[in-house]
């Protein structure tokens, strides 16, 4: 855009106009100006094709002011993007190079020959993430990585890493990560028939000794990112001295009939529409094999994955594996997807009775595997791999057992594969949202399950694990059905469970067989352990005490030190101040490790002792009391307070002897005051995503489901994309 000087005399009356590039989807803000003689300074902006960024226009004095918004410049073939009346800028789907700059420019009514422009530069952002996003590898073994961004033609590729961490930190001796080969790109011209955005492919080995179990981390970086800019990406290795090699991308696979449980799977129509053309798709996971008391045979997984959260009707197609992993291509329409059973009914959602998230359909003659075996869910073979088996239902005759708090757990499901951990919280009030899109633009209901339990795990799930059965990792008992998670702020996933026991009796009571009422079991074998997956979580931060949480500290110190000298043998010890391990940012009274009789809280400052080698479960008396406490507080809290979408019971980290009340909260709204203590019982935060189920989502790669327009006007793109992390 060319800039036109303007008369000087117009500076001294003209209202100059000064942009702010405002933060969406974690882009950083911009640098600007206006004219060669009005100037305004401001950070430098970079955003990818995945991005958004929020403009606003101010008078020179700082007021607001109504501006009419264009943007030009950018890609050659995909556009500038666009910027909405309100300012929302929304960058082009793909590129054709590295990066490209764009200019924003604002205008008023009342002089538009004084516009205020910005400049931002687009870079492509990642189409789809590292493939697989988590793996494990014995001594020497090796695998391959792929991950794809939205660059059509161009020369960009993707850079890759070896690092101890996310944020790429390096041990002493980088060679205990492994080693990576030399990356290889598969680009196509923008003038192809069928273009396609630009693959890369690594191989990675894992080093040839690991005398024990350790994480290492391979991280891909978009090309023209800057060290500040979202698009990139990284898949965790659990590196395993028994040798055993487990990778999620057969989960994802097309696999042969009859199929095993715990893949990719989904509803035909489980799609949104746009101008007449198939724009998202999602899906989730085929997680057990259930039977009716005439042994009539059933698949399970959740009613948003098999039902599209109460907008099926019975009947319906159910393919494997799901429209994520076939380019959003409906079987009728395109290969790729296998019908393997047919919507047979669901508990609905909408209905206030209904206390989980689950459908079941009949198998197609031959599609699935009878016997219910589960993918990676046996022992360990030959080559490194784990036998597919049936869960365990020996000890309870197919109807699972309860969850119950530190259980060891298994799941195996289409994103994440084989992960396992343990329950951190039971008897879990929560509110999970639904929508009626896959893009989850459109809410339809705001759902509240009691009675849950949750899973706290690094890479214990993730979006598409939906519908995976949750089994007990010590003889593959089924404990829960795996259907909405998020991730916490110190990067661990919150898995939320229904407990298997519900899912049988709300199928009972609300899902009648086609002969007839009846009782459904799980389908399974000899109850048989499990060869747990378990990756490191990443060691929380503590963030740094402010002078008031010290200040309301040290005004209780007198009153701790005062209970602590009642105990002779204690006497002589001092209270600390530290920070609280279960209240993020405040502090905490640290008593001496044996203290007895020690409070939840002293003038509603936490208590604590020092944090134990080999932490154990909660007293049972405590236990007992946090539940009843849970149980009479849990609805004034979700009422009360927007930022509180669910409470539950777990361990207290302060004082790891006692059971603490979980408080979730949403790490994005402000809480307000929470309690430090309830009843008397002890709380904890867990600040995490607002939870939603977990599906994931994808975009349509094929040419059947959505032409490209001629070359001539600007091309458009829709490949698999599933949600990154």
């Amino acid at each position: 855009m060319a800039h036109r000087f303007p008369n000087p005399l117009a500076l001294l009356t003209a209202p100059a106009i000064l942009l702010i590039a405002g933060c969406g989807g974690g882009v950083a803000a911009s640098g600007f100006h206006f004219s060669e003689s009005i100037s305004v300074h401001a950070n430098a902006t970079h955003t990818d094709t995945a991005g958004h960024l929020q403009y606003s226009a101010t008078l020179s004095g700082g007021e607001p002011t109504q501006v009419q918004w264009t943007a030009t410049g950018g890609d050659p073939v995909s556009g500038p993007g666009s910027i909405s009346p309100s300012g929302l800028y929304t960058p082009p789907t793909y590129l054709t190079q590295e990066s490209v700059p764009v200019l924003i420019t604002a205008t008023t009514a009342q002089d538009p020959a004084q516009p205020g422009t910005a400049k931002l530069t687009i870079s492509p952002g990642f189409l789809q993430p590292l493939t697989p996003g988590n793996f494990a590898l014995g001594p020497g073994a090796s695998t391959q990585l792929s991950g794809s961004i939205t660059e059509v033609g161009g020369s960009g590729d993707l850079h890759f890493t070896l690092a101890s961490d996310p944020s790429g930190s390096l041990p002493a001796n980088p060679a205990e990560l492994g080693s990576l080969g030399q990356p290889t790109c598969r680009r196509s011209p923008v003038t192809n028939p069928t273009p396609a955005y630009t693959l890369c492919s690594v191989s990675y080995t894992a080093p040839a000794s690991i005398p024990a179990p350790a994480v290492a981390y391979i991280l891909a970086a978009a090309p023209a990112i800057p060290d500040d800019a979202p698009a990139r990406s990284w898949s965790r290795v659990l590196l395993n001295p028994s040798g055993i090699s487990s990778s999620p991308v057969a989960h994802q696979a097309h696999l042969p009939v009859p199929v095993a449980l715990g893949v990719s799977s989904g509803n035909n129509a489980d799609y949104d529409q746009s101008s007449g053309q198939l724009s998202d798709c999602c899906g989730g996971t085929l997680g057990a094999l259930l039977q009716d008391a005439s042994g009539t045979q059933f698949v399970l997984s959740n009613n948003h994955v098999l039902a599209r959260s109460d907008q099926s009707f019975p009947g319906e197609t159910i393919i494997q594996p799901g429209l994520i992993d076939n380019g959003c291509t409906p079987f009728g329409i395109g290969p790729g997807t296998t019908p393997v059973a047919t919507l047979t009914g669901y508990p609905p959602l909408a209905l206030a009775q209904t206390n989980v998230d689950a459908a079941i359909a009949r198998p197609t003659p031959g599609s699935v595997d009878t016997r219910g075996n589960i993918l990676e869910l046996g022992p360990r073979q030959p080559d490194g791999t784990l036998a597919p088996a049936p869960p365990g239902t020996s000890s309870t005759n197919g109807r699972g057992e309860s969850p119950t708090l530190g259980l060891s757990v298994a799941k195996s499901g289409r994103t994440t594969g084989l992960t396992c951990s343990q329950v951190s919280a039971i008897d879990v009030d929560v509110v999970i949202d639904y929508f009626s899109d896959c893009a989850e633009t459109h809410p339809t209901l705001a759902k509240i399950f009691t009675n849950q339990f949750v899973v706290a795990g690094a890479n214990f799930s993730d979006a598409g694990d939906s519908g995976a059965l949750v089994v007990d990792a010590s003889n593959a008992e089924p404990v829960g059905l795996f259907f909405a998670g998020a991730t916490d702020s110190n990067g661990v996933e919150q898995a939320i469970s229904n407990p298997a026991a519900d899912v049988l009796a709300a199928l009972n009571s609300q899902v009648q067989a086609p002969t007839g009422p009846t009782s459904y079991t799980f389908v399974g074998a000899q109850d048989h352990p499990v060869a747990c997956l378990t990756y490191a979580a990443p060691k929380p931060a503590m963030p740094l005490l402010s002078p008031a949480a010290r200040a309301r500290a040290e005004a209780a110190l007198p009153l701790a030190q005062l209970q602590l000298g009642s105990n002779i043998q204690l006497s002589t010890q001092r209270v600390t101040i530290a920070p609280s391990r279960d209240h993020p940012g405040l502090a905490a009274l640290a008593f001496p490790l044996n203290t007895p009789n020690l409070p939840a809280a002293i003038s509603g400052v936490p208590t604590q002792i020092p944090a134990s080698e080999s932490p154990t479960l909660p007293r049972a008396a405590s236990l007992a009391l946090a539940l009843t406490a849970k149980q009479r507080n849990a609805a004034a809290l979700l009422r009360g307070n927007p930022a509180i979408f669910g409470v539950g019971v777990g361990q207290s980290l302060d004082n790891p002897a006692d059971a603490a009340i979980f408080l979730f909260v949403d790490r994005t709204k402000s809480p307000g005051n929470l309690p430090e203590s309830l009843d008397g019982q002890r709380t904890r935060l867990v600040l995490m995503d607002r939870p939603h189920v977990t599906r994931a989502q994808g975009q349509p790669a094929h040419a059947a489901t959505c032409q490209p327009a001629p070359p001539s006007q600007p091309l458009s793109f829709h490949f698999q994309m599933p949600m990154p992390r």
